[in-house]
Order: C-alpha cells, then structure tokens, then sequence
C-alpha cells in the first residue's frame, strides 16, 4: 500500500525546532486592552538603536566638555594677565631702583662682622659703542643666542625649560631671554612665584615694543650683577681685571659671559675656579659655533694666562666666609644677599679660627722644609652638633700658587 504524502502542515507540526520557535513566540507578554501596539513596537525598535548610537554621543558630550573647558581657561588666562597687568609698572619706568643695603656676616657671638657683602653698588655706564663685540657676542652666546630674533619672550625657551622640566619631576630651568634677565634684575623683585613670572614675561614684551635691541642689549650689560658690588660690564672689568671694559680681550669677554649665572659659586676668589674655566671653555666653543669667532681664535683664547686682580676687600675667615657666601646665593639668589640688607650669624668660633690659623702657618713651614710641602688645610667641627668652628682652606688664601 502506497504510504500517503504528508501534507505541509503536517510537516511543520512534526518539527520540534518550529515548535519550539512557535513556543517562544507565544509567550510574549500580552498586550493591556487598550494600549498602543504600534507606539510599542515602535518605543522597543528605538531603545535597540539608543544602543547602536549611543557610544557617538559619548565621544560629541567628551568633546564638547573639552571645547569648553579650554575656552575658560583661555578666557581664565586672559583675566589673569589683564588683573596682573594692572599692578605693573610702565615699561619706560627704569630709572627706580630699590635702595641696597650691605648684607653683614657674623661670628657665633654676633660681635664681630667677618665680612661685609656691600650693598653700594659700584656701577659706571657705558655705550653700546664702548664694549668691545667679544663682550657681546660672549653674552650673547651663553645667555640668548636667538636675542636680535625673538619679541622679549621665547615660547620654546619654555616649553623646554619649563614645561618639560616640570613634567619630568625636575627643577625649572632656563626659558628666560636676555630681555626676561634684565626686567628680573632691574625691575621686579626676586621672589619665585607664578604671578612674577607672569609679570616678568609682560614687562618683557613691553619693553621689546618701546626699546630696540640695540638699546636694550646696552641696558642689561649695565645692570646685571657680576658679583659683590660689581654691577654692570664696566664695573666687572674693574673688579677681576683692573682695567675698562673698552680693553677686555676674547678670554676675559668670556669670564665676564660666565659670571653673571652665579657669581658667588664662579667667582674667581672662590673654591670653584676651575669651574669657571670649564664654563668659559664652554662659552668659547658655543661662540665657535655660532660663528662669532674662528677656531684659530677659540684654542688661542683657551690656552691665554689670566691675570686676576687680588681683591682688596678686608676679610676674616675667608674659606670660611665663601663657603658660606655661596650657600646664600644658593638659597635667596644673587641680588637678594648682596642688596637686601641681611644679617647672618654663622657658628664660627673667632678665636679657634685665629688659632687655627696660627696652626697652619707654623705647621707649613715646617712641612716646606722637611717635606716639601707648601700647604695645608684644617676644619673644626663641634662634635655634638656638627657645627663649624674654624676653616682654614690653605695657607694663604689669596695665594694662587698654593
């Protein structure tokens, strides 16, 4: 007997997939009388696609939030310069100085000033036209070389100086024009704050605005300190090399260049000459670079003998008193310790300090007679404290020789 054919719906009712299929499907929650099948199907259709375009909408709210916070702070910054520029003084107000006074330093007993750091600045103008082109390429080269380029204010000096620094977790450093310097020195005060940078970069740009390179070059070899009283080139030449500016050579345009970074620690009458012969090397072999001089000139100027000044100044405990004086520069700058009028009372001891200076003179020249030895150095310490008492560094302290 033929087997019959199933028909189709036959067919479907015997398969457990289309069943199953049929199961879920019947399952689906009724719908309430009355309710708007097509404004659900609709409501369910658009919550499926919230889910495809809703990550964009994250990105455009992202986006938009950045937009905004960044035109505050550009509006934020804008505010900030103009309420700052308020308290600024004019820019063709340099005339004003604040009036220095000495800085005094003294024994443990505040009785005796060891050494007087002067306040009154010996300074004497000159021209542009005075100062020899090794004395203004020298500066140019260590401390700007992009001067006649810039408007006051070198955005990369920084970003890189700066900025970077600070992102690397380290100290700040450089960034500041040759205009920057002088506004620093001549004008403001030496606080390291936000609001004085702000104040320093604004004064700088004024200043490129109303003055010419030329005259503003002029400006700052006239101001900028080159240790102690020196203040200005001229007053610099005199102090280390007894002689004007007008006839300072290659090598000593290049100490001059080197000075005024950190006059206490490069200063020729301190522990760190050897210092300041590197840092002058260095300035010579940048100004090679920069094409002022030729390499004939740059061996030649590193291998000349310099003749410093003996300086004339009444000291006591001099190692003593240096190392000391470098520690202030360090820690409240240049100007502040040579003009703010401070009084410092260290922990030396006058009279072990005198004795250990006895000590030494006897002991070398016994020491040059049996054993050829010219010097000697000694430091007392207090025990309990770590105090210094005396320093005697050499023999002789202004004796090269030794």
């Amino acid at each position: 007997m033929p087997i019959p054919q199933l028909n189709s719906k036959h067919t479907k009712n015997q398969s457990w997939r289309t069943s199953k299929k049929k199961y879920y499907i019947n399952r689906q929650k009724p719908v309430r009388q009355g309710s708007n099948v097509a404004g659900s199907r609709k409501s369910q259709k658009n919550i499926k696609g919230l889910g495809r375009w809703r990550p964009q909408n994250w990105k455009k709210a992202i986006l938009f939030t950045a937009l905004v916070l960044f035109f505050i702070s550009i509006l934020t910054g804008f505010i900030t310069i103009a309420w700052i520029s308020r308290s600024l003084p004019p820019s063709g107000q340099l005339i004003d100085r604040e009036i220095a006074q000495s800085t005094k330093i003294f024994d443990r007993n505040g009785e005796t000033v060891l050494y007087e750091i002067h306040g009154d600045q010996k300074r004497t103008l000159v021209t542009l036209a005075e100062i020899p082109d090794y004395v203004k390429w020298a500066t140019i080269a260590m401390e700007d070389k992009n001067f006649y380029q810039h408007q006051g204010i070198s955005i990369w000096g920084i970003i890189r100086g700066v900025v970077w620094q600070t992102i690397r977790g380290k100290k700040a450093q450089g960034g500041s024009t040759l205009t920057q310097q002088f506004v620093k020195n001549a004008i403001l005060t030496p606080e390291r704050k936000i609001k004085r940078k702000v104040k320093e970069w604004l004064l700088a740009y004024r200043i490129e605005k109303k003055y010419s390179k030329d005259d503003i070059l002029q400006m700052y070899l006239n101001e900028i300190p080159y240790g102690s009283t020196a203040y200005g080139v001229e007053a610099a030449s005199q102090r280390y090399f007894g002689k004007s500016v007008k006839e300072v050579n290659l090598p000593e345009a290049a100490i001059l260049a080197a000075l005024p970074q950190a006059p206490s620690f490069y200063s020729p009458y301190g522990s760190n000459k050897d210092l300041l012969i590197a840092r002058q090397h260095y300035i010579l072999d940048l100004m090679l670079k920069q094409n002022y001089i030729s390499e004939a000139k740059n061996e030649a100027a590193k291998q000349y003998e310099l003749d410093f000044k003996k300086p004339t100044e009444e000291i006591i405990a001099p190692h003593f008193i240096m190392y000391v004086k470098e520690i202030l520069a360090q820690k409240y700058g240049e100007k502040m310790i040579e003009q703010g009028g401070l009084k410092i009372y260290t922990t030396l001891d006058l009279y072990k300090q005198k004795i250990a200076e006895e000590v030494i003179i006897a002991e070398t020249e016994k020491n040059e007679e049996q054993h050829r030895a010219s010097n000697a150095a000694l430091i007392s310490l207090d025990p309990k404290t770590g105090q210094v008492l005396a320093m005697v560094g050499s023999r002789d302290y202004f004796n090269d020789d030794i």
